[in-house]
């Protein structure tokens, strides 16, 4: 079982690096940089986004619990 978990963490940690040489090829040296920048920062604007929308759903529809309601 831990050879197994080892071997799958290898895999992980050699693919982000195969990944990332992969991006940076696409982002310095292919005709396709342009491409690649624009849809760079669409994910990480969408991921931000994406993250403070559900935040903002969990705020909407969470109950309040006893401890969070103040008596005025």
């Amino acid at each position: 079982m831990l050879e197994r978990r080892k071997a799958a963490g290898v895999l992980i940690f050699v693919s982000c690096i195969g990944g990332f040489v992969l991006y940076v090829y696409l982002l310095m040296l292919s005709e396709w940089s342009p491409i690649v920048m624009q849809l760079s920062v669409l994910m990480i604007a969408g991921g931000i986004l994406g993250v403070i929308s559900w935040i903002g759903y969990q705020m909407a529809t969470t109950k309040p619990t006893a401890s969070s309601v103040t008596d005025e």
